[in-house]
């Protein structure tokens, strides 16, 4: 079942460097989750509060994401993707040693706008590697994301534990990272672009619509999931289920395990099952994830219920990334920047709306609301039509 993981992904220079680039993207993402309740606690924040600081961050992404493409088609996927994750690498280290809210703010608005930039030149460049060399390697390379999102939520939760300051364990982090990416470098820079990048009508804003608009619905949809699990799993680990320090990054792990599991295993039953069944029977895992982790908020059954969530997510992404990438009448990366623009907007818009749900109702509440985003995920996913 994982054969091809061996024979495409791993035995293929470009394909696993560029997975280099996912899995840095995951390590940084899943520290800065599992700090996020230092950082409340810190500033001494409610739910209301931290929401509104979060947006920050979607703000810079969405500012920066038709940049992104732009910068693929004039100075080429491979420079835009490491210029990217070099700034993220920047704005990261710098983020918790911020002593006041307006520097973190300025610092995650900054983060969240090399992620967007970095988002879509990563993305593409797993697109030219598909189309130049007949392999399917999307799902796996977002299964990288997943598994660094893991380990940075085990990592930091680990080295919370034992004390060691969160900006110091992020400085160390982004070192290491920046080793990386120039380990990387070479390989990248080999990924042909000029063929890729000249095809296709030059780009212009169109409005989406027919099978485009369900997919950023349904985009949409596992984006607010996402960014749920990723912002405030954490927090619900620590308020809701009052689980130790030790496994409050631990419904994040389980969450993101599942997540690469299923992104791994993607690459082999996608053309097996059909785009279209697993996105449907991923929108009712999630919603069963969901319930179990609102109805039964204890430590292993939380998780279990975030490991649900996190198999049922798996899969969206690709298929749907990997499908904007080919959308008929459409510049060579255009698809996939306007459907990374609405998927950026719900993973990090949705956790500040959750914030202030939280506020008003209750955090298991808010879960609920996700919850029945998964009803139109469901629904859409059989009806729409993917390429």
């Amino acid at each position: 079942m994982f054969s091809h993981l061996t024979k495409d992904f791993l035995g293929n220079k470009q394909s696993y460097s560029i997975g280099i680039i996912f899995i840095s993207v995951g390590l940084l993402i899943g520290s800065w989750a599992t700090f996020i309740p230092f950082v409340k606690a810190k500033f001494d924040l409610d739910d209301a509060q931290l929401g509104l600081l979060l947006l920050s961050l979607p703000f810079g992404a969405l500012s920066m994401n038709s940049l992104g493409a732009s910068l693929v088609r004039k100075i080429g996927m491979r420079k835009t993707t490491l210029m990217g994750l070099s700034a993220m690498l920047v704005s990261f280290s710098i983020l918790l040693w911020s002593p006041v809210i307006p520097m973190l703010s300025v610092m995650l608005f900054l983060g969240g706008s090399s992620l967007s930039v970095t988002n879509v030149g990563m993305n593409t460049c797993v697109n030219a590697i598909e189309h130049q060399q007949k392999v399917k390697i999307m799902s796996t390379n977002h299964g990288m994301f997943s598994i660094g999102l893991m380990m940075g939520s085990i990592l930091s939760s680990f080295f919370g534990a034992l004390e060691i300051q969160p900006g110091v364990f992020m400085v160390f982090l982004t070192v290491i990272l920046l080793f990386s990416m120039f380990f990387a470098r070479t390989n990248i820079n080999k990924i042909e672009d000029e063929k890729i990048e000249s095809e296709g009508p030059k780009s212009k804003f169109t409005l989406p619509k027919g099978s485009f608009l369900l997919m950023i619905l349904i985009s949409i949809c596992i984006n607010v999931t996402e960014g749920t699990m990723a912002d405030w799993s954490a927090v619900y680990m620590r308020d809701i289920v009052k689980t130790s320090t030790y496994f409050e990054g631990w419904g994040l792990a389980g969450y993101s395990l599942f997540m690469a599991l299923g992104r791994f295993l993607g690459d082999k039953i996608i053309p097996m099952y059909g785009a279209n069944k697993v996105l449907k029977y991923g929108g009712l895992l999630s919603i069963l994830g969901l319930t179990i982790a609102i109805f039964l908020p204890f430590t292993f059954s939380t998780i279990a219920g975030f490991a649900l969530v996190g198999a049922g997510v798996s899969c969206g992404a690709p298929i749907l990334y990997a499908s904007a990438a080919r959308a008929p009448g459409m510049a060579k990366g255009s698809g996939l920047a306007m459907l990374n623009t609405f998927a950026m907007g719900g993973f990090l818009f949705g956790p500040v709306l959750i914030g202030f749900i939280s506020k008003t109702f209750s955090l298991p509440f808010a879960l609920g609301v996700v919850g029945f985003l998964g009803i139109a995920w469901v629904f859409n996913a059989r009806r729409v039509k993917l390429f």
